[in-house]
């Protein structure tokens, strides 16, 4: 059977979290080929793959959005378009109420030779005219085309592009990948699923109402396309997995029908966290974090929890271990903060083989503003070490359990609370039984509730189901 996977901003361009789970679905299903549909931002990253491919990934695509080019194409050619078509594309534009079927019916017919000769024509222009003088006449005229500009122009440039013909179309998140997951399922009439790690929707909600790029009379108009794309894929999908029940209720508040939905856990290999190196200096406390350098990782607050700790804990040393490169403006940023602050013992490691280094910790802990089910908050469990984290996605339950009996695996705190965290990880410093019982705890709910095996079997298993109807 062949499977296409749909990765938008991940796999195979960005190591941990969603691609070291795709790496980990494709590299564990052996009996199938699986082509990668990878949607990133920056084409001068082309080639540059941070996995080592199994034999099974047949083909990789590759779609990088900086590629659209408007300057130098034919302006205001009137397309003849179908009139059922052409209000799909009005409405779609609107915000308003749509079928993603006759969108889709539009892109098959490729009426045009490239999207910007069909995004500069006057039909478009017509269309945002009139939504500008409906909804935004108080705006600049300019500043409403460039914005609507960016938001529809991906997704149009998206849907131009060619789909490979596969037996099951499977993205991992909604936005644009399960927009193409829709359109896959829609052209080849073969079944989508849809596997939700964080709640695509909302992550983007809270990173438009950040952005200082947006005119604050343009979230709306942001946040409601995003809403839109989600929608599509909630609709068009036969299977939704969810990792746990609380995102499954998420998905439903968002508009996925329940019945559809079906909760899967991610999973780790408990024995690769088996025999371990350990620190060679007893009388240090190493603090560490399995983390991706990026703003919704929040590495500002560890950074401000770890001042607190060290002004306590004057042989603690902190390990921040992950990828650097995905957003160096952020990392320079964190960097200048460290040194600001005048903070001794901070180490960003960059990528690394967590197994060399997560041994050696004391105390892990994650301070994201957004999560789904960590991956990395897995495998520190699986290594048996406590954690301190913010209190989003799956985390606590995962410390706490739910009812199982297993005891707490660490302590949860508010959202960017840094004295909550600095607090609960000087109590772990200070505490040696506490960190060993407590990181106990976390192995016994993990090797028995999250195991690589059963994640995998449950994937196998839909695939099976899938692909024989």
């Amino acid at each position: 059977m062949r499977i296409c996977i749909f990765a938008e901003g991940s796999y195979p361009y960005v190591l941990g979290g969603v691609s070291s789970w795709i790496n980990t679905l494709v590299s564990s299903c052996p009996e199938h080929e699986f082509i990668i549909y990878a949607i990133s931002a920056e084409s001068k990253n082309k080639g540059q793959y941070r996995y080592k491919f199994p034999p099974n990934i047949v083909e990789i695509v590759d779609v990088f959005l900086d590629q659209i080019e408007l300057k130098g194409k034919q302006k205001g050619k009137r397309y003849k378009l179908e009139e059922k078509q052409y209000e799909a594309v009005k409405e779609l534009m609107n915000g308003e109420k749509f079928s993603w079927e006759d969108i889709f019916d539009f892109f098959k017919e490729k009426k045009f030779k490239n999207i910007a000769d069909f995004f500069m024509s006057r039909n478009i222009f017509d269309v945002i005219k009139n939504t500008y003088i409906k909804k935004y006449p108080y705006t600049p005229f300019t500043e409403f085309i460039w914005t609507m500009r960016s938001m529809y122009l991906c997704l149009f440039y998206l849907l131009m592009q060619d789909l490979p013909n596969a037996d099951i179309y499977h993205s991992v998140s909604t936005g644009y990948a399960g927009v193409l997951g829709s359109y896959g399922k829609y052209l080849f009439n073969k079944p989508f699923i849809l596997s939700e790690h964080g709640i695509y929707t909302r992550e983007r909600e809270e990173e438009i109402i950040r952005a200082n790029w947006v005119k604050g009379y343009y979230k709306d108009i942001w946040i409601k396309y995003f809403y839109n794309l989600s929608k599509c894929s909630y609709d068009k999908a036969d299977v939704i997995t969810s990792l746990f029940n609380n995102n499954k209720k998420l998905q439903v508040e968002l508009g996925a029908k329940e019945e559809k939905i079906c909760i899967i856990p991610n999973g780790v290999s408990i024995e690769r966290f088996n025999d371990l190196l350990t620190k060679e200096d007893k009388n240090i406390i190493n603090i560490g974090a399995i983390i991706r350098v990026v703003p919704i990782k929040d590495i500002k607050t560890m950074i401000r929890s770890f001042s607190l700790v060290k002004k306590e804990i004057k042989e603690a040393v902190f390990y921040i271990m992950g990828p650097i490169e995905e957003d160096p403006e952020y990392y320079e940023e964190c960097l200048q903060m460290v040194e600001y602050m005048n903070l001794k013992d901070v180490h960003f490691t960059g990528a690394i083989n967590i197994t060399e280094y997560i041994g050696k910790m004391d105390i892990l802990t994650l301070t994201s503003i957004s999560e789904g089910q960590p991956i990395g908050l897995m495998e520190g469990m699986a290594a048996k070490k406590p954690h301190v984290t913010t209190n989003v996605g799956d985390c606590q339950d995962l410390l706490y359990g739910i009812d199982d009996g297993y005891g707490n695996a660490g302590f949860v705190e508010y959202v960017m609370d840094y004295n909550g965290i600095a607090k609960s990880i000087i109590k772990l410093c200070n505490n040696e039984s506490l960190r060993k019982q407590m990181g106990q705890n976390g192995y016994d709910r993990i090797s028995d509730l999250y195991r690589k095996e059963d994640f995998i079997m449950q994937y196998k298993n839909l695939y099976k189901k899938l692909g024989s109807e």
